[in-house]
């Protein structure tokens, strides 16, 4: 007598159940009672087919189905996929049926053999019409757009044909989700990244990591919407990675310039738009991972598009920006910006770690700890950076040596890391001059001395002895350099920012200044949001055009001008950088620009004392020189700029003759240099010179 296929399937699953517990293998036991359940669709059809039912073979697989059930730890994927999307009885059986045909052969058959003509050969698919015929408690809703198993993509429905013949076929992702294998849909996997837990992390990071966690868990997950605004991006992903850990989710990101591009479409039904689709896949695998989704907006903001997508998420959801963005539904808006100074180097000093402490000079330890203790707070007080950032930088193998780490080197790591991208409205100077070259008065030199001093000692006055605790508006240098064209300015810039090892950027005001209505305000804060990162000296070289005085409201224009004024005295207090301002004339700023600069210095027009240090300093060493009188030299009535306009005409004049630079190479070039100034010389500035 032949053995009953579906006894067989049964009896060897029970055994298999057994076996399962003793091992404690879970996709075993998840594949058992699955053959059990298709066992049990096969016995359905063949009622169908042959007008009867086997009731006996039908308890045993149910005793077996029960058994087998009890002993799983956690629920078959069937039975905890249904729960998760609150599937009837009957929705069950169609995606249970769905998969059988395409795991199980004889399933396959039966329902090619019950379909009979209006099964397509070859096509792994049942139809509605006999799901309706063979399967427990049917309903006509069960395939509605609207339910889940076509809302969510569970399957999808075959083009061609009517809803009660159309072939219904499971999705990939879901057959693999009921053999237990779960894994991201690979229709998501190109648009979205996961983040691993920090490494580091600032304090105030956490704490706004713990206040979200608690709010989530508290509040209703289903349309929470947590929004992180500030300026570290990465520093926001940090967040979102403990939030996550917090409710038990795995944290995936998505870019918001990558929703538009976004090449999502369902498995078999034709219609959904990319944003529809995307929005049915994603919750579907915020439920089956479960996941958590940031959407990751940086500067961009929100399209249309995206601005949609996120409104319909299925909360809890994450949305990180710099600037605040408006969003209609329930939302809980926390602030993560980079970290402040003193966290800044609590993190530098986690980073570089206890073992470098003892290796830094090869000094006493007492000395390398104070060097240590040096470093630490300049790299607080001149760089913001991002925890993993400070993280990547500290485990970069170039900064060691075998004398210990290359506190050089990591500066210099720092200052290429923090290089804004200015490229378009700015130009980098290399600087090259320093105190020796700057030729001024005793006064303004010691006010410049005082400007470097305060930027090297920020973190003890403002963090340690605690000034910045009353605010941090105004904890920026800002200085005004005013005075001719050519007496120094821009070179005493130069001469700060290589004293501080920082690089120094001259606004190009031709750039930044628009005729059109907002332009300016959105160039300048370009520049600022750019040079938040430190590292940097700002200069806006001839202010005026920029910081020119408020004019009264005759017109549209002077409004917008005054708006472009106003924005300029608020991001000026708020910059916690430095920034200088250079100015051939003084009165033509406003006074509100004048009121919060910290330093103001005026650069004279040279006297003969100072004009006769600029001729001495002018030529290199390498220059060949003969019969220069320097005390004739500096009887020329012009400014150090076109002193060394001078000098290096002269210098080719001479190299095109072959010889050393002489008195009648000097003068030949300081007549050009009238000429082009516009600038007559008598004879008292040249006499003798020839």
């Amino acid at each position: 007598m032949r053995a009953d296929p579906v006894i067989d399937s049964m009896a060897d699953a029970r055994a298999g159940a057994e076996q399962s517990v003793a091992e404690g293998s879970w996709a075993e036991a998840n594949q058992r009672y699955l053959v059990l359940e298709f066992a049990r669709m096969r016995q359905r059809i063949k009622a169908v087919r042959e007008g009867e039912e086997s009731e006996e073979a039908l308890a045993e697989i149910e005793f077996s189905l029960r058994q087998l059930r009890e002993t799983i730890e956690p629920p078959p994927a069937i039975d905890r996929l249904s729960a998760i999307f609150g599937l009837s009885r009957f929705e069950r059986q169609i995606l249970l049926l769905c998969a059988g045909v395409e795991m199980d052969s004889a399933l396959a058959s039966l329902c090619s053999e019950a379909l009979g003509r209006e099964y397509r050969a070859g096509s792994a698919a049942i139809t509605f019409s006999l799901a309706l015929a063979t399967l427990d408690e049917p309903h006509w809703s069960a395939t509605a757009p609207s339910a889940a198993l076509r809302r969510l993509h569970l399957i999808g429905l075959e083009s061609g044909r009517g809803l009660t013949f159309a072939g219904l076929r499971i999705d990939e992702r879901i057959l693999h989700y009921l053999v237990g294998v779960n894994e991201m849909d690979t229709r998501l996997a190109p648009l979205l990244r996961k983040r691993g837990r920090p490494l580091l992390m600032a304090a105030e990071h956490a704490v706004v990591a713990a206040q979200a966690g608690d709010a989530i868990e508290m509040g209703s997950q289903d349309g929470m919407l947590l929004h992180l605004c500030g300026d570290d991006a990465r520093g926001q992903e940090d967040v979102a990675v403990l939030v996550a850990e917090r409710v038990g989710r795995q944290l995936l990101i998505l870019s918001v310039e990558s929703i538009g591009g976004a090449a999502v479409s369902s498995s078999a039904d034709s219609g959904p738009g990319e944003t529809t689709s995307l929005l049915a896949l994603w919750t579907r695998e915020a439920a089956l991972l479960p996941g958590l989704l940031l959407v990751q907006c940086g500067v961009v903001g929100l399209s249309g598009l995206a601005g949609q997508l996120i409104e319909l998420l299925p909360g809890p959801v994450i949305v990180a920006s710099r600037e605040p963005l408006r969003i209609e539904r329930r939302t809980l808006r926390l602030a993560v910006d980079k970290p402040a100074p003193q966290s800044q180097r609590q993190l530098w000093a986690s980073a570089l770690g206890a073992e470098r402490r003892a290796e830094t000079g090869a000094k006493g330890d007492d000395e390398g700890s104070d060097e240590l203790d040096k470093l630490l707070d300049d790299l607080g007080e001149q760089f913001r950076l991002s925890a993993e950032s400070i993280v990547a930088v500290a485990d970069s193998p170039c900064l060691s040596s075998d004398a210990g780490m290359d506190a050089d080197k990591l500066w210099e790591h720092c200052r290429s890391l923090s290089r804004p991208r200015l490229e378009t409205l700015a130009v980098r100077i290399v600087p090259a001059a320093g105190w020796d070259d700057l030729i001024l008065p005793m006064p303004q030199k010691e006010t410049l001395g005082q400007l470097a001093a305060q930027a090297r000692h920020r973190m003890t006055v403002y963090e340690t002895w605690g000034f910045a605790a009353k605010g941090r508006r105004g904890l920026g240098i800002t200085a005004l350099f005013a005075g001719a064209s050519g007496t120094g300015k821009t070179m005493a810039a130069e001469v700060l920012a290589k004293e501080l090892r920082l690089d120094l950027y001259r606004i190009d005001l031709s750039a930044v200044v628009s005729k059109y209505i907002g332009e300016s305000e959105k160039n300048l804060k370009m520049i600022f949001d750019a040079a938040e990162d430190g590292g940097v000296l700002l200069l806006f070289d001839e202010a005026d055009a920029l910081f020119g005085k408020r004019a009264e409201v005759k017109d549209g224009h002077d409004r917008y001008n005054n708006i472009e004024v106003s924005y300029l005295l608020q991001r000026m207090e708020s910059f916690q950088g430095i920034a200088v301002l250079t100015s051939n004339l003084k009165s033509s700023l406003d006074k509100a620009f004048q009121r919060r600069l910290r330093f103001s210095v005026d650069f004279p027009f040279p006297g003969i004392a100072e004009r006769q240090a600029i001729w001495e300093r002018v030529f290199p060493a390498a220059t060949p020189t003969c019969g220069l009188e320097i005390k004739r030299l500096a009887q020329l009535n012009m400014t150090g700029g076109n002193i060394r306009n001078i000098a290096l005409n002269a210098a080719f004049l001479a190299a095109d003759e072959g010889t050393a630079i002489q008195m009648k190479h000097l003068l030949q070039a300081t007549r050009q240099e009238a000429i082009k100034t516009e600038r007559p010389l008598s004879d008292v500035e040249t006499r003798g010179w020839a």
